[in-house]
């Protein structure tokens, strides 16, 4: 269709609605760009027998659509009928009439335009009918197999109404031939995809001599539009029905209601399809079927071809008008966004000088790093942490509950305690507690928080990493995939060798707490209270002595330890509890007194005596206590270390990092070549805004 002439504006109660639309698709078209708005459009569907190219054909009114056994229709035909009035005088200047000639029924005020041949007129159906074969094989083989890539054809004519519609390949169940064992769902995909778009009228097609419920044209179309919103339903063979049969509950809505209704149809059978019977006749068959059928006569206006015709016409220009206002919005929309894109992948040619442009690049990474580390990046969350939030969970979160979960006794049990308290000993038993058994353990517990803190430095180069891939994705990077790889090997190394004085100076906090146990720090438990809270404890439920002489009670006491056992004094066995239970337990008395040499390998009993116990809880009590102020120092200081060498710093080196990496005059040009994807990517947006430009241009005439 011509463009219209400049400053005509096109009204929302003009037919010319149609041929609006028509325009739209045609730029997108052209192009060979996806239409990335949905457009209103009639979709047609139904089984490969219910009659869909009859009903397309007796609309057009001339026979131009291929036929055939098994899946004819193996690609979209998006077909625009144009309703040209016909002229008081036909010009025949500049018409093939060898054309004319091949079609009984050539008409030069009618024919039929092809996107992909453009300017090329096919007066002679015929014709149009091998070029639809012809583009098809193109696309989708000889074979049976199918293809997306639409046709779109435009018939000019005298007799048609303005319309809009898609053929698309007939709903099939069992694979026949040589068709794809997944034919089926090859097409219910194709299917699908057109109409469950909201913009979309499902044009329904049903074989009337079949029962309603069992239609795969409906079926389908209830999946997308379960209320029947935007269904209308065809129903074609109604003179092939039983005897007494009709579909008249069926217009009614009373078996499965549509809200745009349904129309009765009927087509040419196939032997009037293989005596070439005339279309035209064929719709004047139809007329007096309905005006003479008993059930059909008081509706007859309400059925047939040129009915259906008309309803469409009018569903579609009323269903454009309601959706102008959106697809007007969605071009600006889009067209805004794609100019944004193109804006990023930038014009294509390097302006300006390339150390300029590496120096831009690296300023600007250096900067937004700082801003991301420093919760300051424009473009913050509101769903999820990110950047410096993250380590911020990684130090109060992760590595404090970390090191709060370590459990000092886990792997230090009371027998275990009990034999480094006489080991510590030595060969002269000490009187009270030792402080050596404390120290040694203590210094054991906290080499075990070595390990956490190393873990946290990972955990935060890996978040830093993750920095570095949020910023490696930015448009100009994806633009240059060789200035990008650069950037990522040399800020991963820069990572890595910052990670090295970290882990040190982690590891020499860790050996600092463990080199000098503080035994004079003020929140630390001393001896003296440790053991007056276990007397206390095991004292609760004896009763309190008293000082026969005073009657005060005395006060409480912990029985120094032995060093040896004592022998027996009243008959009973010594040793059978405390540390050497175990030896003596199974000798006698006479074994006792020949004093055998002890065995190579002395281990303790398994049970502790009162006193041992006693004093294993002395020495608990105090490794708890100082082990709980290791660690509050450690999740104090190891995320300051952290911070101090490995994130501040590469806050601080970063720019020069990359400079003295990076700004290299050799290297420049090699680190600016765009990537494949960058050219073809541009020139598909290119395109894109070129045709939604042609897009909003027509939109724009709309009043």
């Amino acid at each position: 269709m011509a463009a219209l002439p400049a400053g005509h504006a096109i009204n929302v109660n003009d037919p010319q609605l149609i041929s609006l639309v028509n325009r739209l698709q045609d730029v997108f078209a052209t192009v060979g760009v996806q239409n990335p708005i949905d457009l209103p459009q009639i979709v047609v569907v139904g089984s490969q027998s219910s009659g869909k190219s009859s009903v397309l054909e007796n609309i057009v009114g001339r026979d131009f659509l291929p036929r055939g056994s098994g899946i004819v229709t193996r690609r979209p035909l998006v077909l625009q009928l144009i309703n040209r009035p016909s002229p008081e005088k036909l010009q025949t200047n500049g018409v093939d009439e060898k054309e004319l000639a091949g079609d009984s029924q050539a008409n030069v005020n009618e024919w039929g335009e092809f996107l992909h041949i453009p300017g090329q007129k096919f007066y002679d159906f015929g014709k149009i009918r091998d070029e639809i074969v012809k583009e098809t094989e193109a696309k989708a083989g000889r074979n049976v197999g199918i293809s997306p890539a639409p046709i779109n054809l435009r018939i000019y004519s005298p007799n048609v109404l303005t319309l809009t519609l898609v053929d698309l390949p007939g709903l099939t169940k069992v694979p026949v031939g040589d068709q794809p064992r997944d034919i089926e769902r090859q097409i219910r995909d194709m299917v699908l995809k057109q109409i469950q778009k909201p913009n979309a009228i499902i044009l329904a097609v049903t074989a009337a001599n079949v029962d309603l419920a069992n239609s795969d044209g409906l079926k389908l179309a209830r999946e997308v539009d379960p209320e029947g919103q935007r269904t209308i339903g065809v129903l074609t063979k109604i003179d092939l029905m039983d005897q007494g049969t009709d579909v008249v509950d069926i217009l009614a809505g009373r078996i499965i209601p549509l809200r745009l209704g349904y129309v009765p149809v009927v087509n040419r059978g196939q032997r009037d399809i293989e005596n070439k019977k005339r279309i035209d006749l064929a719709l004047k068959a139809e007329r007096e079927f309905f005006e003479n059928h008993s059930a059909y006569r008081n509706k007859a206006s309400y059925c047939g071809t040129p009915y259906l015709a008309r309803k469409l016409n009018l569903i579609l220009m009323m269903h454009i008008k309601q959706t102008l206002p959106d697809i007007k919005t969605r071009i600006s929309t889009s067209l805004q966004k794609y100019h944004q894109e193109l804006e990023q992948l930038g014009a294509g040619d390097i302006l300006g000088n390339s150390a300029n442009i590496v120096l831009n690049i690296i300023t600007e990474f250096s900067n937004e790093y700082r801003t991301i580390l420093d919760g300051q990046s424009p473009e913050l969350s509101s769903m999820e942490l990110s950047g410096g939030a993250r380590i911020s969970f990684v130090f109060h979160e992760l590595y404090s509950n970390g090191v709060k979960a370590i459990d000092p006794f886990e792997q230090v049990k009371d027998i275990d305690i009990r034999t480094i308290l006489y080991n510590s000993s030595g060969s002269s038993p000490a009187l009270f507690v030792g402080t050596a058994a404390f120290e040694l353990i203590v210094k054991q517990q906290i080499k075990r928080l070595e390990d956490p803190s190393l873990k946290c430095v990972a955990l935060v180069f890996d978040e830093l990493v993750r920095i570095l891939t949020q910023l490696l994705a930015k448009p100009f990077f994806r633009r240059y995939p060789q200035l990008k790889e650069k950037f990522h090997t040399v800020v991963i190394a820069f990572f890595r060798r910052s990670m090295d004085p970290t882990n040190f100076l982690v590891r020499d906090l860790v050996a600092m707490e463990a080199n000098y146990i503080n035994t004079g720090h003020p929140d630390f438990l001393n001896g003296h209270r440790a053991m007056a809270m276990v007397n206390d404890r095991h004292n609760a439920a004896k009763p309190t002595q008293v000082d026969p002489k005073t009657g005060k009670p005395l006060p409480p006491s912990i029985p120094p330890r032995a060093g040896s056992p004592s022998l027996p004094t009243d008959g009973t066995d010594a040793g059978n509890s405390g540390f050497f239970g175990s030896f003596f337990a199974s000798k006698n008395k006479k074994k006792m007194a020949a004093m055998e040499p002890p065995p190579a390998t002395l281990k303790a009993s398994g049970t502790l005596s009162e006193r041992e116990n006693q004093e294993v809880e002395v020495i608990k009590l105090l490794i708890n206590s100082y082990f709980n102020i290791v660690r509050r120092t450690m999740i104090d200081m190891v995320p300051k270390a952290i911070m101090l060498k490995l994130v501040q710093s590469t806050k601080d080196e970063m720019q020069r990092h990359l400079l003295e990496q990076l700004y290299r005059a050799a290297e420049l040009d090699d680190l600016l070549k765009e990537s494949d994807y960058t050219v073809r990517r541009r020139k598909e947006v290119t395109s894109m805004i070129e045709s939604l430009s042609k897009a909003n241009d027509i939109v724009s005439q709309v009043q």
